[in-house]
C-alpha cells in the first residue's frame, strides 16, 4: 500500500539572490518541487523564519501544490538566503548565510509516522553543518526505508566525517563530479571516473552512486553496474536546480520500474531543461522532457 507521501526531503529550504532576482530554492526544496511536477506526492521537513520571506516562501510552496505540514516556524532565526553569482559559463557559486533557520530544525512525534510511511527519505550533507539539524536529520535516517543522499559540498559547511557518516547510511548517493573527485582523494589518488566511483561504493556500501558531470551528462553504476549518458545539449541560462531536477527525474523513473540506462536518460534530458531556463523551480511540462529524448 503506497504512503500518502511517497517521498520526504529533508533539509534547507530559502531565497536564493540571482542577479535576476530573488527565486525560492534550496537543494531538498528543488527536489520536492519537481518530484511534484512529475506525479509524486512529497512531503518537505524544513524550518523557515516567522519573517515576511518565510511567508513568502510557504505561499509560493502552497501555490505550487506542496505540503507545508512539516515546514517550522522559528522566532528567533531568519529565513535562509542564498548569494549566488555565475560565472561565464553560467556556473553558480554561493554565499550561504548562517545561522538560518534551517539549521534549527526540531524533531516532532509527528515526524515519526510520516518517514515509515515513505518509500524513500531524500536529504542532503548540507542540513548536517548544524548540531540540532544534524540530529534530527538521524533520527529519521534511523526510520526511514529507502536513504537517497544528495551530497551538496558547499566551503566551509561541511567536514569529511559528517560526509562519511552520511555517506555510510546511503541506499542512493548523487553528486557531481567536482564533489566525487574530492571525497575519493581523501583515500589517496585514482585515475579514472569509474575506479572513484567503484572505491566509494566498495568502502561505504553504497548499491546506487551517481555521479552528473555538468554538460557532458551522467553516471551511475548501480548493483556493480555502470550506465553512462552524455547529457542533452542546451543554451544554459544558470545551473541552479539542475542536478536537483535531474535526481528528482532518475529517482522518479526508479520508483516507476524504470531501468537504470532509461532513468539516466530521463534524468539528463530533465537536468538540461531546467538548465536553460533561470533559477531552480522553472515552469515545465511533462511534454517538454519527452521532445528532448526524441
Amino acid at each position: 500500500m503506497s504512503a500518502a507521501f511517497n517521498v520526504v526531503c529533508y533539509g534547507e529550504v530559502l531565497w536564493d539572490l540571482l542577479p535576476t532576482g530573488s527565486k525560492p530554492g534550496g537543494a531538498p526544496m528543488n527536489v520536492a518541487y519537481h518530484l511534484k511536477k512529475l506525479g509524486n506526492n512529497p512531503a518537505m521537513i524544513s524550518r523557515v523564519g516567522s519573517d515576511d520571506r518565510g511567508t513568502e516562501l510557504l505561499k509560493i510552496f502552497q501555490e505550487k501544490g506542496l505540503n507545508t505540514d512539516f515546514i517550522q516556524r522559528d522566532d528567533s532565526l531568519p529565513t535562509g538566503i542564498v548569494n549566488a553569482t555565475p560565472n561565464e559559463r553560467g556556473e553558480m557559486s554561493y554565499e550561504i548565510c548562517a545561522p538560518v533557520a534551517w539549521d534549527n530544525i526540531q524533531w516532532f512525534d509527528s515526524m515519526e509516522g510520516l518517514i515509515k510511511n515513505a518509500d524513500h527519505f531524500v536529504f542532503g550533507s548540507l542540513a548536517a553543518r548544524n548540531r540540532q539539524s544534524y540530529n534530527t536529520l538521524f533520527k529519521l535516517i534511523e526510520r526511514a526505508t529507502n536513504k537517497v543522499l544528495d551530497i551538496n559540498l558547499r566551503s566551509p559547511h561541511f567536514n569529511a566525517k559528517t560526509v562519511e557518516e552520511l555517506l555510510a547510511v546511503a541506499d542512493i548517493v548523487k553528486m557531481n563530479e567536482d564533489e566525487l573527485n574530492l571525497i575519493s582523494e581523501w583515500y589517496g589518488p585514482i585515475d579514472s571516473i569509474q575506479e572513484r566511483i567503484l572505491l566509494l561504493q566498495e568502502k561505504f556500501w553504497i548499491p546506487t552512486l551517481i555521479v552528473t558531470r555538468g554538460a557532458n551528462g551522467a553516471i551511475v553504476n548501480t548493483n556493480g553496474v555502470f550506465y553512462e549518458h552524455r547529457g542533452y545539449k542546451v543554451k544554459v541560462a544558470d545551473t541552479v536546480g539542475s542536478g536537483d531536477s535531474f535526481l528528482a527525474a532518475f529517482l522518479t523513473k526508479s520508483i516507476h520500474g524504470w531501468h537504470a540506462d532509461q532513468a539516466l536518460s530521463y534524468a539528463c534530458a530533465l537536468g538540461s531543461l531546467v538548465a536553460s531556463r533561470a533559477g531552480g523551480c522553472p515552469d515545465y511540462n511533462l511534454e517538454e522532457i519527452e521532445n528532448m529524448l526524441k
